[in-house]
Order: structure tokens, then C-alpha cells, then sequence
């Protein structure tokens, strides 16, 4: 009788002190970066508003600070193993085959994340012949390099992942180092490489693959079938993440991060439970109402989830809601707010739909047309919560206005932020990029000097290394996202695409219903970041093809990638919430259906009534 022996051998000893120092240093670089962001727009508004001048320089200077903060946050989310992956195979696997499908993960990963490197050399060499200066006698290409030292550093650090053993690293390093000479030298023509090497790129994604390797890896393959160069994918790369307003999204991404990190989550709990405790379904209310709140900073990243759960969940309950029910109310409300100022899906989604197409859609048009969808989503939820209730008076609070006042005044400071962020974004005295510079600049002073909930010194930097993480891993999916669009743009798939349909569809109405049905697919099987960056160039020009309005076709799209984060197998709320409430994903799922369908329902209201889209930007431009 044989016995299966484990597979272990002596686990590598920890970390020496230099590394220690050297991922110390990487934070700092990151936290640099994110406060030089953020001083730079509102150094340029002062200056601006009282002296008639501004900083040399400073929009190119922020523009490149974002492939800073998402090259260097992608490294450290690649040190500590948190790069946004979209298989759940691995949490089924043990023992051996858990091992194995970490080594083969992570070295066609970091085989791909090679080649982005070398990609990228290529591009950053072709620059510097160029000769172009980025401010202040900066070389531009000297900038593009953290591209390069970027790709390899992931690179290295998914080999160290592969195992928590020398023989899974070294397993990795031979399989990723045969891929790469492969990929270099092409011993057989890249068209008959395409199918194979494409099944091993989907069999590393079901392993584990980082997102942003399998996108890239895909757009590296497709382009050398057609012989195109891979320099196409990292020029795309630099293209967006230095692209005018997209620094919008790590701005406001941190100004979440400071409110959901300090204590806003207490003081704003207390504010809408003082509000909403006292009528039936309060309690419920409430929880929509903070949940779409965070949302709209954090970006419905999962961020408020993480935060608010252990706050709102004791709440529900005694309140008399069931367990199952308040688990997937949490879950459903945490992407609420996406279809409100200042969230970060429209920001993208206004940036792609402009870049990658002739169509001109402005980050306030889908600001505005998302308003009263976004309104009808978050009365949906918070009517089947109230229909959901128990039905006895002793489980409400009574309402006292003193409570209330109080509430109201302690968390005065934060209820202002948002009027401050609306009123920089949409009065017209800043850019979108300045006013997310003062968004996070205000939330900053209000958690660390006001309310003293955030250490200058202990608190902020871990906070601003977090978000930069967070930032990092969804611009490494973004910029090689664009890199995939551009080889479905040179391959005409929008121009066969649009043929296609409009060939077969005649009804407008029947291309609606066949969208939303193609869009909770994609959320299926895509985060919603990847999502705007591929499909988007594909939907506009269909909807155009139809007569559809641009922003009622963005709402459309953004509001059926919200039943995304819903929806089995890689809807990012499930997972949060398996892991913030300690549920196994199925209950989770089974918790989060009824909200699921409530949620597709204000989906179909929001597409086939556009008027709830189209008729506040209409009375606006009037």
C-alpha cells in the first residue's frame, strides 16, 4: 500500500531586515507620490485664486504621478499577494493540487508580466529617441521607465508567491522563464501559437492569474498573431494612466479611504440611525443611505463592506431582521452609490467612451443622468428592505431631537464633504483633478487635524500605502485593458460588430433587452474596471448605430456592472462579505438573491424609461 506523502519541505526563513527596510521605503514612495497629487491641484488653486499665477507644469506633473502611484501600488499589492485575481478555483483545491495550481498561476503571471516589461523597454527606448521633456529638464521617457521596473518587480514577486517553498519558486521560475523564451524567440509561427497559447493563459486564470496578466497576456497574443509589436500594450498603458482626468480616481479614491479609516463610520451611523431608528424599516433605511455614501468615495471597491459591516450588522439584527436578510442587504447596498458624484465607474466611463471613440461624454453629463436612476436603485433596496421589517413598534428607536442635533453636529465636518466635493466638481472654480485634490485635501483634515481619528505619523501613511495598493492593482488592469482594446480596434471588431447586429436586430427595444442580457454576462465574468476599458469601445458604437442617447447608454452599462459585484462566480461583494462576516460564498449568494432581483428590475426601469436618465442633463443645458 503506497502513502501519499505532503508535499513540504523546510519553509524559507523570514524576512531579513533589509527587506523590511527596502518594502518601508516602497510605502514611502507611494505615500509621496499620493501626497504630491494632492498638493499640487490645490497649490495651483490657491495660487491661481489670490496671486494670478500657479505651479509650472503641475497638470503633466500630476498626469505622470499616476502611473507612479500604479506602478509602484501594483508592485507592493504584488508583495503582499494582493493582486485582484477573479478565480475561486484555488479556495476548492488542498494539499498538492493547491501547490500546483499556485506554481502554474504565477508563473505564466509572471511570464506575462515579463514580457510587459520588455514590451515596455521597447516603448520607453522608442521614446527616448524622441527626445521629449516633461517639465523642469525631466526626460519623459525617464518617467516611462517605472513601466518597466514596475512589470519585472511583479514579475519577481508572483515567482515568490508561486510557493511558500524554494521548490514551488524554483518550479516557477524554470516554467515562466521557458514561456518567456518562447514569447522572445517564437520558435513556431505566432498564429499557430495563438489557440495553445491561449488555453494555457485561460487554464493560469482558473488557477489564479492576476487579472491584469491574463488581459495583457491576451492583447500580447493577439497582436503577435497579427505582427503586431507588444510596445502597443505598454503605449496604451502610459496613454490612459496620463490621461487628463484620471486622476480623479486615485484623488477621490483616497478621500474614501480617510473617511472609511477614521471615524466618520461611527458618527454617520449614529446620524442616520438618530434620523431613520424610528420608523419601521429604519434601521434598513439607514444602512442604504451610509452604504451609498461610502460608496460613492470609496468607488465600490468593497471599501465600505470592509468598513461598515461590523458596525450596520449588530444593527440589523436588533432590529429583528433575520441574519440572512441583513447579510444581503449589506452585501447589495455596498455598491449603491456608483452612479453618484464623486464614484469612480463614471469617471472611467466617461474617459473611455471619449478616448476610445469620436463620441464627447463628460464626466457631469453621466454625473447628472446617473442621479435619479442612481435614487431609484437605493428606493428599490430600501422599499424591500422596509416590506422585509418585523412589524413591531418595539423594535424602532424613539425619536428624540436632541439625539438628532447631536448626531448631526459631531458629524457636521463629514456631512459637509460631500456639498465640498459637488461644489468643486460642478461650480465650475476647479477641474475635475482639483476637485478631487480638494476632496481628499478636506477629508484628510477632517480625520487627522478635526477629529484627530488618523495619526499623522502612524495612521496616514499606512492609509495612504492601502489606497495606493488598492489604486495600483486596478491601473495595472486598466492599462493593459486599453492595450486589449486597441488590438479589437485594429482588428475593425466595432465596425463588424455594429455590422453585425444592425443586421440581424431591427428593433431598438429587442438591442436594449439583448445589451443588459450581454452586461450581466460580462459582470459575470469581469471586475467592472476591465469591463469599461473592453467593452465600452464595442457598446458605443452599437448605440450609436440605434439612436441611443450616450449617457443613457453609460447608465445603461454601469448600472447592469452593479448587479456585477451580485453576481456568481466573480461578483467582488460576495467575496468581501464571505470573508467580513466569516459565510461560506453559497450562503452568501443565496442571502444576496432577493436583492439581486430587485436590482435587475430597477435595471429594466432604467432602460426602457430613458426620460430618468436624459431629462435632468436636458433641463441643465437649458
Amino acid at each position: 500500500m503506497s502513502v501519499e506523502v505532503p508535499f513540504h519541505e523546510e519553509v524559507a526563513p523570514e524576512k531579513p531586515r533589509w527587506l523590511h527596510w527596502g518594502c518601508g521605503v516602497e510605502n514611502l514612495f507611494v505615500v509621496l507620490a499620493l501626497a504630491a497629487m494632492v498638493l499640487l491641484p490645490v497649490s495651483e488653486i490657491v495660487l491661481r485664486k489670490f496671486f494670478a499665477t500657479g505651479v509650472p507644469a503641475s497638470v503633466p506633473l500630476v498626469q505622470h504621478l499616476v502611473l507612479a502611484v500604479g506602478m509602484l501600488g501594483g508592485a507592493v499589492a504584488a508583495r503582499e499577494g494582493r493582486l485582484l485575481a477573479i478565480s475561486t478555483l484555488t479556495t476548492y483545491l488542498k494539499g498538492r493540487w493547491k501547490q500546483a495550481a499556485g506554481v502554474v498561476a504565477n508563473s505564466v503571471g509572471a511570464a506575462i508580466s515579463l514580457l510587459l516589461g520588455l514590451a515596455s523597454w521597447q516603448f520607453v527606448m522608442s521614446s527616448r529617441r524622441l527626445g521629449k521633456e516633461l517639465a523642469h529638464g525631466i526626460p519623459v521617457w525617464v518617467v516611462q521607465l517605472l513601466l518597466v521596473v514596475g512589470f519585472v518587480v511583479i514579475a519577481a514577486r508572483l515567482v515568490w508567491h508561486a510557493g511558500a517553498t524554494w521548490r514551488g519558486r524554483v518550479a516557477a521560475l524554470v516554467i515562466g522563464g521557458a514561456l518567456v523564451g518562447v514569447g522572445i524567440w517564437q520558435p513556431v509561427d505566432p498564429e499557430r501559437l495563438r489557440l495553445p497559447a491561449l488555453v494555457i493563459l485561460l487554464l493560469a486564470t482558473l488557477l489564479g492569474a492576476p487579472i491584469f496578466t491574463t488581459i495583457g497576456g491576451a492583447a500580447i497574443i493577439l497582436l503577435a498573431a497579427l505582427g503586431e509589436p507588444p510596445a502597443a500594450v505598454p503605449l496604451n498603458h502610459y496613454r490612459l494612466t496620463t490621461e487628463p482626468t484620471l486622476p480623479a480616481i486615485p484623488l477621490f479614491t483616497l478621500a474614501g479611504y480617510f473617511l472609511a479609516e477614521g471615524g466618520a463610520a461611527k458618527r454617520l451611523v449614529r446620524v442616520f440611525r438618530a434620523l431613520f431608528g424610528s420608523i419601521r424599516g429604519g434601521p434598513a433605511v439607514a444602512t442604504v443611505l451610509l452604504c451609498a455614501f461610502f460608496t460613492s468615495f470609496t468607488g465600490a471597491s468593497g471599501v465600505t463592506i470592509l468598513a461598515l459591516g461590523g458596525l450596520l450588522m449588530p444593527v440589523l439584527v436588533a432590529a429583528g431582521y433575520p441574519e440572512r436578510t441583513a447579510l444581503g442587504l449589506l452585501t447589495a447596498a455596498g455598491s449603491l452609490g456608483l452612479l453618484f458624484p464623486p464614484c469612480l465607474p463614471p469617471i472611467l466611463f466617461s474617459i473611455v467612451a471619449s478616448s476610445s471613440t469620436d463620441a464627447q461624454v463628460s464626466m457631469e453629463q453621466v454625473f447628472q443622468g446617473g442621479l435619479a436612476p442612481g435614487l431609484l436603485l437605493m428606493g428599490l433596496v430600501a422599499g424591500w428592505a422596509i416590506w422585509q421589517a418585523p412589524g413591531g413598534a418595539r423594535d424602532r428607536e424613539p425619536f428624540v431631537g436632541r439625539e438628532v442635533w447631536g448626531a448631526i453636529w459631531e458629524a457636521k465636518w463629514e456631512l459637509l464633504i460631500p456639498v465640498v466635493a459637488l461644489t468643486a466638481l460642478f461650480s465650475g472654480i476647479a477641474t475635475p483633478v482639483e476637485a478631487a485634490a480638494i476632496t481628499a485635501f478636506y477629508a484628510f483634515v477632517t480625520e487627522v487635524v478635526i477629529y484627530r481619528d488618523l495619526h499623522l505619523f502612524r495612521d496616514v501613511p499606512r492609509v495612504m500605502t492601502e489606497c495606493g495598493l488598492l489604486v495600483g492593482g486596478v491601473l495595472l488592469i486598466l492599462g493593459v485593458a486599453l492595450g486589449f482594446t486597441y488590438f479589437l480596434i485594429d482588428s475593425q471588431v466595432p465596425d463588424l460588430a455594429v455590422e453585425w447586429v444592425t443586421a440581424h436586430i431591427s428593433s431598438k427595444l429587442v438591442f436594449l433587452l439583448v445589451v443588459n442580457v450581454l452586461l450581466i454576462l460580462v459582470g459575470c465574468l469581469m471586475d467592472i474596471y476591465s469591463a469599461i476599458v473592453v467593452v465600452v469601445p464595442l457598446l458605443v458604437p452599437l448605440g450609436r448605430a440605434y439612436g441611443i442617447d450616450m449617457v443613457h447608454l453609460g447608465i445603461i452599462f454601469l448600472a447592469n456592472l452593479e448587479l456585477g459585484y451580485l453576481t456568481p462566480p466573480v461578483g467582488m461583494n460576495l467575496f468581501l462579505s464571505s470573508y467580513r462576516f466569516q459565510k461560506p460564498i453559497p450562503e452568501v449568494i443565496r442571502a444576496s438573491f432577493p436583492m439581486l432581483v430587485v436590482l435587475f428590475v430597477g435595471v429594466l426601469l432604467i432602460t426602457y424609461l430613458p426620460f430618468l436618465t436624459t431629462a435632468l442633463p436636458a433641463w441643465l443645458a437649458r
